[in-house]
């Protein structure tokens, strides 16, 4: 397409869209306006800020003074497995501020526990903490009239977006659609690091964001995810690492937005929307939480683990430059998977490898004793994102035949995952009584999604019904904004169903890594990513066990190759495999595994590998797409799993 109508029709689209730039006279104006409403009062005069009388901030002080008293590094793990309780000591941590608070997240949304974490943030603020919050554009609060209103909170209190496209804050599908014609490179380079750093002594890092999903209080669908606190003088890298991507010039201060700086001239800082949660009672439950000094010490500082090696590897904004510099996440974590020695325990939600990444494990399998590889990963009733799951499946028999993987898929009702059972509620008890308060910490949430059933809707604010539409935001690309494409796939029950989020990986049991990298081409060509290495065999083996749990039968399917039929059973190999070597199509529908359910009996009282000669006495198959209610939307499954390879150089 030529020049000229490139623009003309990029010109047109953001007419439609209503993408009218502010002047530079305006865009000050707007700053001045949001600059001269911040509060500078404070609520407290004391030295520490008022801060919260924390174990938890304090394990963080303990470390540093450990560090500068014996000369060398002294560091606290923590991880954080149940979603809710990873809630709590976000919260927690705010609250003990006595100096700053930076936090950097991909999602921020405005549910009942965004808009905690919201609050707490400008509690901190007027206490008389600095804080800094730093948003990816894509998924950024999009309500115009809080982000008018934060951007005029307080003069503690600092909001900016990361690489807004158009200069807005909130984006529509015009917007989506102008970004493929004019800068589609740039649209798709995002900052997906999840930070929170308090005070510089103590930082949380993972893949969680902040919308309840993460948390474990959606209704409907929930990510099984992972976070890990580390207190000690690592917390300075972190914040280091914060302070670039602070500076960077794709970081914009809201009040600075086309959008939000329109709203500011228009009618100079709204009043913040008021708070409705959602579930009130879950909200009061998790605050006093957070306050309990007792309970915090019993969640997170008695669980915490002295470790001997902390590096926060993190990508920079760099990255995002035409003429990018080196990496600095993948180089880190490939070096570590390709220095195992007996075994990757490799968790992502999208198992879509980079033609380095095959490369990476073909020379593992190729040594005269590989070691062994196992992948936990989603399966298509479990995923948020059904287009990335549609990659992976027609490289089924590369992934197991070729590299040797033993390859888990999350199941969408895990029997035994790490959460609270008052949590497991289906929309129609959501706004059911709560359950007690006083739950036991890290309990399972065993049997507990037989209770209920979803009705997939939810009450509007006025007490009327509306229709939810789930969207998951997390891999999409820009041209693929629509919400059918980005929701989870019908599934045979009902209920309030898991998908796998967390990226974790552990080397040897005795390097373990927590972070936001997906181990796909994505995260790493567009996206800037960071993640905790952690060289320490007990921290290693605890973050083993917890992989491990999500790859039980109770939690997860087994992939493993289908049992040779009695006739033309090489002929289908041969078409499977030329099939899978089309540069798109993926037509051949006899496929060369599928997912197997254990069976326990007497003859099968553990589970088996896969290459256990009574692996087929034990397991049984129950199809590639199992628990998916497939039904009439069969063709836009199979046509998912026929075209979607064809998106990884995108994705």
């Amino acid at each position: 397409m030529n020049l000229l109508l490139r623009l003309l029709l990029l010109g047109s689209v953001l007419l439609a869209g209503g993408c009218v730039s502010l002047s530079p006279q305006q865009r000050e104006r707007a700053q001045g306006i949001a600059v001269a409403a911040r509060s500078t009062a404070l609520d407290c005069d004391r030295a520490d800020r008022c801060a919260l009388d924390s174990p938890l901030r304090a394990l963080g002080a303990q470390a540093i003074a450990d560090s500068t008293a014996a000369g060398a590094p002294r560091h606290y793990a923590t991880l954080l497995d149940e979603g809710e309780l990873s809630l709590v000591a976000r919260l927690n941590l705010i609250h003990s501020a006595s100096r700053s608070v930076d936090l950097q997240t991909y999602i921020f949304d405005t549910d009942d526990s965004a808009r905690m974490v919201i609050d707490a943030l400008l509690d901190a603020a007027r206490r008389g903490v600095k804080v800094r919050v730093l948003i990816d554009q894509l998924s950024a609060i999009s309500d115009l009239q809080m982000l008018g209103a934060l951007s005029g909170a307080h003069a503690n209190f600092e909001l900016r977006i990361y690489n807004p496209t158009f200069g807005k804050a909130k984006l529509n599908y015009f917007d989506y659609a102008g970004s493929v014609l004019c800068c589609f490179r740039r649209f798709n380079q995002r900052m997906h690091n999840k930070l929170l750093v308090v005070d510089d002594v103590i930082g949380v890092v993972g893949g969680r964001n902040y919308q309840d999903d993460y948390y474990d209080w959606d209704s409907e669908y929930n990510f099984r995810d992972r976070d890990v606190i580390v207190a000690g003088p690592e917390a300075r890298a972190m914040a280091a690492n914060f302070q670039s991507f602070w500076d960077a010039h794709r970081s914009v201060p809201a009040e600075r937005l086309n959008d939000v700086g329109r709203t500011l001239l228009r009618q100079g800082v709204p009043e913040l929307p008021q708070a409705r949660f959602r579930r009130p009672e879950r909200v009061a439950r998790a605050a006093a939480e957070a306050a309990d000094a007792a309970f915090v010490a019993e969640a997170f500082v008695e669980t915490a683990l002295p470790v001997r090696s902390v590096a926060y590897v993190a990508d920079l904004p760099r990255k995002h430059r035409k003429d990018p510099a080196p990496h600095v996440t993948e180089p880190r974590l490939d070096a570590l998977i390709a220095g195992a020695q007996s075994e990757v325990l490799l968790q992502t939600p999208y198992l879509v490898l980079s033609r380095p990444a095959q490369k990476l494990f073909k020379d593992l399998r190729a040594r005269q004793a590989p070691p062994r590889v196992v992948v936990s990963t989603n399966s298509l009733a479990a995923t948020d994102n059904p287009i990335v799951y549609a990659m992976a499946y027609k490289y089924k028999r590369r992934n197991l035949r070729v590299l040797g993987f033993d390859v888990y898929e999350y199941k969408p009702f895990p029997l035994d995952a790490p959460v609270a059972p008052a949590n497991l509620v289906s929309a129609a008890l959501d706004d059911a009584p709560a359950p007690p308060a006083n739950r036991v910490i890290g309990a399972s949430a065993a049997g507990s999604n037989a209770r209920g059933s979803g009705s997939g809707r939810r009450a509007g604010a006025d007490g009327s019904e509306v229709e939810r539409e789930v969207l998951r935001t997390e891999t999409r690309p820009s041209f693929l904004g629509s919400k059918a494409a980005n929701r989870p796939l019908p599934v045979t029950r009902r209920g309030a169903r898991m998908g796998l989020h967390a990226k974790s990986l552990v080397v040897d049991r005795r390097i373990g890594v927590v972070g936001t990298h997906n181990f796909d081409p994505r995260s790493e060509n567009y996206n800037t990513e960071g993640a905790v290495i952690i060289d320490d065999p007990v921290f290693a083996e605890k973050l083993a066990q917890s992989i491990l749990r999500d790859i039980a039968p109770d939690n997860a399917w087994m992939v493993a190759p289908r049992g040779k039929a009695p006739v033309f059973s090489g002929l289908n190999y041969s078409l499977g495999k030329a099939s899978e070597a089309l540069p798109i199509l993926d037509v051949w529908p006899w496929r060369y595994a599928t997912n197997y359910a254990f069976q326990p009996g007497p003859e099968c009282p553990l589970p088996l590998s896969r290459h256990d000669p009574d692996f087929r006495r034990c397991y049984v198959p129950v199809g590639d797409f199992p628990e998916v209610d497939v039904g009439p939307k069969w063709l836009l499954v199979r046509m998912l799993t026929a075209f979607g390879a064809g998106l990884v150089p995108i994705l």
